[in-house]
């Protein structure tokens, strides 16, 4: 009985302090969020003469003043950016859920070697100029397909999809080939259901490398009605100077907001994009421990 009312004190205390301990470290991962949402609003030469704080330093709204100064434009980013992250991510996975599909299977002839020369590509790349030459001649330049074709596919995303496919029991598939299923069936009713835990981490992994990528756009896009979001807010960043010119009324007398800008333009990106991790949560650890573990 003794023993039983310390094991029972003893789990107690533990579960006291691991929640004591996670909190913590809850709060001190949510500080450098509330300062950069504070720092968006604060004055620019607060934030460059006091440094930044929990809360706003003579807070105005001049930063966003800069970055709306044209919201046409904005919204246009907004809009491309949502496009490419939600066909790109849907297309990607559907694809490289077919390949990890296809390595998986033991009937299917030289899988290995197929296997080989996906992995072999996660360790060299051909670099840079082959990958603008055949986005260039595929004729994808000043469109939005050179920013969602070059980054659609990737071998690793693909060799982890692959693995854990390889956990689903053969028995599954088996009984469904005797059912008369073919392998579109299989792939749709049994593997697909099984696998969302690794589908939502690929989908939030791409999701997230699509939203926040400019670089294609830097190398493909230089009509500024096809630039997205990220590519938008980095030309506002880097031309502060003359972009005010065409609101010039709403600075005068002031400094541009530098500073402020960089930390609104960090709200203004994140924002969308961060809403995906309590729908996906559930299936990440599951998915990034079991597809990158077994096989």
């Amino acid at each position: 009985m003794v023993n039983t009312q310390k094991w029972q004190g003893s789990r107690i205390f533990f579960n006291l302090m691991a929640i004591a301990i996670i909190s913590v470290v809850s709060v001190i991962s949510v500080i450098p969020f509330i300062m950069v949402i504070s720092g968006s609003f604060s004055d620019n030469s607060a934030i460059i003469r006091d440094g930044y704080s929990l809360l706003p330093r003579e807070a105005n709204l001049d930063a966003y003043r800069m970055i709306f100064l044209f919201p046409k434009e904005v919204a246009r980013s907004y809009l491309i950016s949502t496009t490419v992250t939600v066909s790109g991510t849907l297309g990607g996975l559907v694809i490289m859920t077919m390949a990890g599909y296809a390595l998986q299977r033991k009937d299917l002839k030289y899988r290995n070697q197929l296997a080989f020369f996906f992995y072999f590509t996660t360790l060299f790349s051909g670099g840079l100029v082959p990958w603008y030459m055949v986005v260039s001649a595929l004729g994808m330049r000043e469109t939005l397909w050179a920013l969602i074709v070059p980054m659609m596919c990737s071998s690793f995303y693909i060799l982890l999809i692959r693995n854990f496919i390889r956990t689903i029991p053969d028995s599954l598939t088996e009984s469904a080939k005797i059912d008369g299923g073919g392998d579109l069936y299989i792939l749709i009713r049994i593997i697909i259901p099984l696998a969302k835990p690794i589908l939502a981490t690929v989908g939030l992994f791409l999701a997230l490398a699509y939203w926040n990528d400019w670089y294609l756009t830097s190398l493909f896009v230089r009509k500024n009605t096809n630039w997205p979001l990220q590519f938008r807010l980095y030309f506002i960043l880097s031309n502060q100077i003359a972009i005010s010119t065409g609101g010039a009324e709403h600075f005068v007398g002031r400094s541009l907001p530098t500073e402020a800008v960089k930390l609104a333009n960090a709200v203004i990106s994140t924002g969308p994009i961060i809403l995906l991790y309590p729908f996906l949560q559930k299936y990440f650890v599951q998915g990034i421990t079991i597809g990158a573990v077994k096989g």
